[in-house]
């Protein structure tokens, strides 16, 4: 017996995975199911339960324009509260019957002669017209290629596998880097721990948070539905001023933000000696910028030691920097960030032709808009190269490739077995805007290197410009940019 065909499969139950589902089925395209490989939806916000984890967007832009929440608690929302909205998204908008938790996908291949995607999971064959990744760009950890760190004799895990049957107090604990995530588990656990001790390789740079409760008038206010819209409009739109002044380029905005940066730390930090090793030498935008009012502080502990020389290796009691110093610690906390382009790495997508997607991405990943693929038919990316954003809501990237989505359901419904495939001088049309606008960013010129580089030192992670101008380009999909295949 043949597997039925559904409209489209949607790989990841996060944020873009239930965008997706949900547009889908307002949209009329009810015939589809959610592959999530965790026994629970949530992605990210499932996966991340450090201590101190929180969004560094602001609630009200930190979640689906159509799927609004009023009561959000605080302006910076943390782990818990994001995981309650997307499990509430679910529950709201009848998604649990075409959820199926607990299901891997071996294997997703394009049939040409029938032009549907054949789905291999370890539950059995679902078969679909469209497939969609929403897989997520930060998922995969990345683990620090250290000598001896699996001879560790202490705890040791990644801030992504918070080990919660561990307790810290009283302990010696190490935390390796100092980016987004430690920045939040550093002052949560600092107090606790009987002394840290944070090994950094560069500092980041950080501006003041400035999180809040909200209070009962504000949010009775966030509750007039029109108020709540004209609140969040000015959360993006002074997030899109940052890019349009200078975040994705060198420019007098980029010293004013450092200067103000250097005010933070200056006033946070009263050793001058501490207050140097946290200083930058790159420019403020080069790499991901941090929001925290207590940082800073947390590092000015007494039973907090920040250590700047290099780990050269790890022994079952403790880390070894460059400079022969033990370290000596019970729990080893790696906060080393994820792999951009892992989630994909490990999917086993087959495209026309029996070309595979890590074939296709052999000299760089490279998507039409981060979407959509010449050799992958009726596949879409939710999230793909140089989706990211580093200055405004994520969210807004997601909703307007959901939209691009949509439009190719709406052309396909009226070509029955027929497939959407991107023409290759489209997407390389838009790979040489990218990669112009990306020689002159501030990525490219700001002194450092980083995770948005790929091996080869090209950005592939991040959108160089404004969300206005990505949603611009991508949310009515250009027809003139895709071919129809199949018989007619």
């Amino acid at each position: 017996m043949s597997a039925p065909v559904l409209d489209l499969i949607i790989v990841g139950a996060g944020f873009s995975g239930l965008a997706m589902a949900i547009r889908a089925d307002r949209a009329g395209f009810s015939r589809f199911a959610i592959l999530e490989k965790a026994d629970r939806i949530g992605g990210t916000w499932r996966d991340n339960t450090y201590p101190g984890a929180a969004s560094d967007v602001p609630a009200h832009l930190y979640s689906l324009s159509f799927a609004p929440r009023s009561g959000w608690s605080r302006l910076f929302p943390a782990q818990g509260e994001i995981q309650a909205y997307l499990e509430d998204l679910v529950a709201e908008n009848g998604l649990g019957d075409r959820l199926r938790l607990g299901t891997t996908v071996r294997r997703a291949s394009f049939d040409a002669a029938s032009c549907l995607w054949r789905v291999e999971t370890d539950r059995g064959l679902l078969v679909a017209r469209v497939l969609v990744g929403a897989v997520g760009a930060l998922h995969q950890p990345a683990r620090p290629a250290l000598p001896g760190l699996d001879g560790f004799a202490g705890a040791c895990f990644h801030s992504a596998e918070w080990d919660h049957r561990r307790t810290l107090a009283g302990r010696r604990v190490g935390v390796i880097g100092t980016g987004a995530s430690a920045v939040q588990i550093v002052p949560a656990i600092a107090g606790t721990a009987a002394h840290l001790t944070v090994f950094q390789r560069n500092p980041p740079w950080i501006l003041p948070r400035h999180d809040r409760p909200y209070s009962a008038g504000a949010k009775a206010f966030l509750r007039i539905g029109a108020l709540r819209r004209l609140y969040r409009a000015s959360l993006f739109w002074r997030r899109e001023l940052t890019a349009l002044l200078g975040f994705t380029r060198v420019s007098w905005l980029t010293a004013v933000a450092e200067a103000l940066a250097r005010f933070h730390l200056r006033t946070a930090i009263a050793d001058p000696d501490l207050r140097r090793r946290l200083t930058p030498s790159y420019r403020l935008g080069c790499k991901r910028v941090l929001l925290s009012d207590d940082f800073y502080p947390a590092l000015g502990r007494p039973d907090v030691s920040l250590v700047t020389e290099p780990v050269r290796a790890v022994r079952p009691g403790g880390v070894v920097t460059a400079d022969g110093t033990e370290h000596p610690l019970d729990v080893l906390i790696l906060a080393t960030g994820f792999s951009p382009s892992g989630s994909y790495d490990r999917l086993d997508i087959v495209g026309r032709g029996g070309r595979t997607l890590a074939q296709a991405w052999r000299d760089g990943a490279d998507a039409l808009h981060g979407v959509a693929m010449t050799g992958f038919p009726n596949l879409f990316l939710l999230l793909g190269p140089n989706t990211g954003l580093g200055h405004n809501s994520v969210l807004a990237m997601v909703e307007a490739q959901v939209e691009h989505v949509l439009g190719a359901l709406a052309w396909l419904r009226d070509q029955p077995g027929r497939a959407l495939e991107v023409r290759p001088e489209a997407q390389a049309r838009v790979r040489a805007a990218i990669d112009a606008r990306l020689a002159d960013s501030i990525w490219a010129r700001g002194g450092c290197g980083s995770w948005y580089l790929d091996a080869a030192g090209r950005n592939r992670t991040l959108w160089p410009g404004t969300a206005t101008s990505y949603r611009r380009q991508t949310r009515r999909l250009r027809r003139g940019d895709y071919a129809l295949i199949g018989p007619a």
